[in-house]
């Protein structure tokens, strides 16, 4: 199975914040949404970076409540790594393994299509096993 069919599913909307942004906006915008990063994006809206729990973490550890008035730049993973829609999920699950990360912006040539986290790759292959599992249960059930 690919990333396509894991944005087909989940969708492909993508939470971003600006470079210049104050972390305090970024960190208010994964509260409000329940997410665990956000793709940072540069005066021409290309992506950056990401900006993730683990980063505020780290600054909060390193710099106090004053991390809040940083802009996200100076706090976000850059370079980052991604994901194209042609790739396969096990793949982007091994790279997420690898590299010790959660979140992958999904690219189109140098454009932002989505973003998986390794949650929704692992609900996909589970989702996946269990479908299979089914139809074999059925056809067990068919020649009994």
């Amino acid at each position: 199975m690919l990333i396509s069919d894991v944005l087909r599913t989940k969708g492909r909307e993508v939470i971003t914040v600006r470079t210049t942004d104050k972390v305090s906006v970024a960190v208010q915008k994964l509260a409000e949404r329940r997410i665990g990063a956000l793709v940072v994006e540069d005066r021409w809206y290309k992506p950056t970076g990401i900006f993730s729990e683990r980063d505020l973490v780290k600054a909060i550890a390193r710099h106090g409540a004053q991390a809040y008035d940083f802009e996200v730049h100076e706090l976000m993973t850059s370079p980052f790594f991604s994901a194209h829609l042609d790739d396969r999920i096990d793949a982007a699950l091994g790279l997420m393994t690898m590299k010790r990360i959660r979140h992958l912006p999904v690219l189109q040539g140098d454009e932002l299509v989505g973003l998986v986290s390794i949650g929704d790759l692992v609900k996909y292959r589970l989702d996946e096993k269990e479908l299979e599992a089914n139809v074999l249960l059925e056809i067990t059930r068919m020649r009994s």
